[in-house]
């Protein structure tokens, strides 16, 4: 139903009184003249405004309780970690760096005023939002067509950094001036922009003035120069884009802004401003890669271990710098001379028997591969799975000379083949293992089952899923080379599971589990049984080229069509695995287990074992002894036996008399020296054989003596 207002004219003074009242109560208008509407909202309006400044301040008075007042003045949650190898050496830093908080009032008065300068040149006289300055930038912005300015404070940059998202709405603006409003109602100026030193971005990671100080000029905030307080105070307006690091023509041009609007502003004098030196970049901390194969590897485990502090923190992991660099060595020599092999990457890791990875390259360069083959790649083991197979053969009471037929064998459908074509007959299962007999291996499976390989593939740490038919016995499920690794690392330290880990401090869960084992707890029965196998493996079988000066044990495995070889093994305190192949999965040239990984596998070791160096250092100090045994022999028998002697040393020719006479002293010196003068005799009967070949050389050939009359 829609009303409609009567006419004044048509109504009694009664009934004009009843609808002045229904409609506003107002007095009756004067006879002949109709009454003035009035707008009901009008009445609404002092409530309204009471009713805003009251959430107003309800807002302020709840933030003023709960509200972090010194959040600008913390650490970072996530502060900068730096990685450090074993010996302290830094390897990779990740993350931003925050130093400690500054005081403006304790910094030369060009710090504080170069940042007020250019980002806020009423700072000291407004209430925490600009009006003017808003306006200003509104303006620019529309002749431009674009955003070019920006109407913030530092007080509203503060409360943006250090409470707010960085989202552009409506809302998170209202937040910010209301925010604002209550920072200038509970702190000074002065205390406004220290905390806004300490906290906004300056680029390259750096928060914080104290932290771009010394990122970008090696100083403390205290001891900066105009021109280079200046080229800070530039930053903030584009950090990334401006860092000196990133573009350091552009950021002297930007300070050179601030530098201007300084002395506009009379900040500084004109003298100031014609002395202000150029400010020369001198970064303070050492460059570092953000990421290796190890260390990508490794940021996860650090982080969990990272205490909110100021500054970076270093966190020192288990990485040897000399195995690290060894290993980079090795695998770059043997892809450098694969050749017509077709193999494209490679990867190698080495740790202690109780999970301390201490080298680990993820394939041919980081820089243009990221990959990680070591730890992502999930590939065949091919024959290294028979480690799991042989475990639960000796769990089920079979042992090393339990005999197995090396026959071709068809078992359901499945009928595997010895790589070499070749069959032996019945043979024990060390002789199987070394020589890597598919049929024994698929015979054992299927004497001890899927289930039970399984279960000692997962007691040795292996977590990957492993398939449950019988071809698991010759490598087919997929797994980590880090993982094979480690479960090798549990048969040489007896204590199963090895969890591989990065960072010094014991990780959680099985990895402290693992440790605690290792301390005295758990063995391996099968152990020595295990061991024995593999030691055969290198001593005769497939890993012959992984021999070593020390005792040595290991495994080769090859997948199908060669497109995997790998071969895991331990000597001395190292676990090592290596694998080669192709991305791309194809096949490779005349590539097995047995070759080029058993070939790194012992460069590796050869170079990185204290025990074969030792022995190498020994060989060449016994080397040099005899041969400085043998010349100072040589000059003693000069000295003894006269000139015709030294001309026979000096390869001179001597008549066949002489010589002769020689002979003869020298069987003198042979029969009277003493045994412990092994050095003389040697030199001695060298010297014999020397006079013999001149004796020989000066004799008439049979055609000479035929010639004779």
């Amino acid at each position: 139903m829609i009303f409609r207002r009567p006419r004044v004219e048509s109504l009694d003074p009664d009934e004009y009184r009843a609808w002045s009242a229904e409609f506003g109560g107002q007095e009756p208008p004067p006879p002949g003249e109709a009454p003035k509407p009035r707008r009901r909202w009008l009445r609404w309006l002092p409530k309204i405004a009471a009713g805003v400044l009251l959430v107003f301040f309800g807002i302020v008075a709840w933030l003023a309780i709960t509200a972090p007042l010194g959040k600008a003045l913390e650490p970072l949650e996530t502060p900068a970690l730096v990685l450090t190898a074993a010996d302290g050496t830094p390897i990779a830093r990740r993350g931003s760096f925050k130093a400690e908080p500054v005081d403006v009032t304790k910094l030369p008065d060009h710090v504080g005023e170069a940042f007020v300068a250019i980002e806020d040149r009423r700072f000291y006289d407004h209430i925490g939002i600009d009006i003017r300055g808003i306006l200003r930038a509104a303006q620019a912005n529309a002749a431009a067509g674009r955003v070019v300015q920006g109407g913030s404070t530092i007080t509203q940059q503060l409360a943006k950094t250090s409470f707010l998202s960085l989202d552009r709405s409506l809302t998170r603006k209202a937040q910010e001036v209301i925010i604002a409003f209550w920072l200038e109602a509970w702190l000074t100026k002065d205390e406004i922009l220290s905390r806004y030193l300490s906290s906004v971005y300056f680029g390259d990671g750096a928060y914080g003035l104290r932290a771009a100080s010394e990122q970008y000029f090696s100083k403390e905030p205290e001891q900066l120069t105009l021109g280079e307080a200046a080229m800070l105070a530039g930053l903030v307006k584009a950090p990334s884009r401006l860092a000196p690091t990133n573009d350091y023509d552009a950021a002297r041009e930007r300070g050179r802004l601030v530098i201007a609007a300084m002395k506009e502003q009379g900040l500084i004098t004109d003298a100031e401003w014609r002395g202000a030196r150029r400010a020369v970049l001198r970064p303070g901390r050492k460059g570092l890669p953000t990421g290796s194969y190890f260390a990508d590897w490794a940021w996860a485990e650090a982080a969990n271990s990272t205490p909110d502090t100021f500054g970076e923190v270093k966190i020192a992991t288990t990485l040897d710098s000399r195995l690290q660099k060894l290993a980079e060595r090795v695998v770059k020599r043997n892809l450098d001379r694969a050749g017509w092999h077709d193999v494209g990457e490679a990867a190698l890791v080495a740790m202690h028997p109780d999970g301390r990875v201490v080298a680990m390259v993820g394939g041919r360069d980081y820089a243009k591969s990221e990959f990680n083959r070591a730890v992502q790649a999930k590939r065949q083991p091919g024959s290294a799975f028979k480690l799991f197979v042989y475990l639960a053969a000796l769990r089920s009471g079979m042992d090393v000379d339990t005999e197995i037929e090396d026959e071709p064998v068809t078992i359901g459908d499945w009928s595997p083949k010895n790589n070499d074509g070749k069959y032996r007959g019945p043979i024990t299962l060390k002789r199987a293992f070394a020589l890597s007999s598919n049929v024994a291996a698929a015979r054992l499976a299927n004497a001890v089952g899927a289930g039970a390989i399984r279960k000692a593939a997962r007691d040795l740490g292996i977590r990957d899923g492993i398939g449950d038919d019988l071809t698991i016995a010759l490598g087919t499920s997929t797994m980590s080379l880090l993982d094979l690794t480690a479960a090798y690392a549990a048969v040489a330290g007896g204590t199963p599971p090895v969890v591989p880990y990065a960072v010094s401090a014991p990780p959680q869960g099985e990895g402290m589990m693992s440790r605690l084992r290792a301390l005295g707890g758990d063995s391996l029965p099968e152990r020595a049984a295990l061991r024995e196998m593999m030691r055969a493996t290198i001593d005769y079988g497939t890993g012959t080229r992984a021999k070593l000066p020390v005792p040595a044990f290991g495994k080769t495995g090859t997948t199908q069509d060669s497109r995997d070889a790998i071969f895991v093994g331990f000597a001395g305190d190292l676990v090592v695995g290596v694998w080669v192949g192709n991305d791309d999965n194809s096949p490779m040239k005349g590539v097995l287990g047995s070759t080029m990984p058993a070939v790194m596998w012992r460069e590796f070791m050869m170079e990185a074992l204290p025990e074969i160096r030792q022995i190498a250092e020994r060989q060449a100090e016994e080397r040099r002894a005899r041969e400085e045994e043998a010349a100072a022999a040589q000059v003693d028998l000069s000295v003894l036996l006269g000139p015709d002697a030294e001309a026979v040393l000096r390869g001179e020719r001597i008549d066949v008399a002489r010589a002769a006479v020689l002979l003869g002293q020298l069987g003198n010196v042979i029969a009277n020296t003493p045994e412990d003068a092994e050095g003389i005799r040697a030199a001695a009967r060298a010297l014999s054989d020397r006079i013999n070949k001149v004796i020989a050389e000066a004799a008439p050939q049979p055609e000479e003596q035929a010639a004779r009359p």
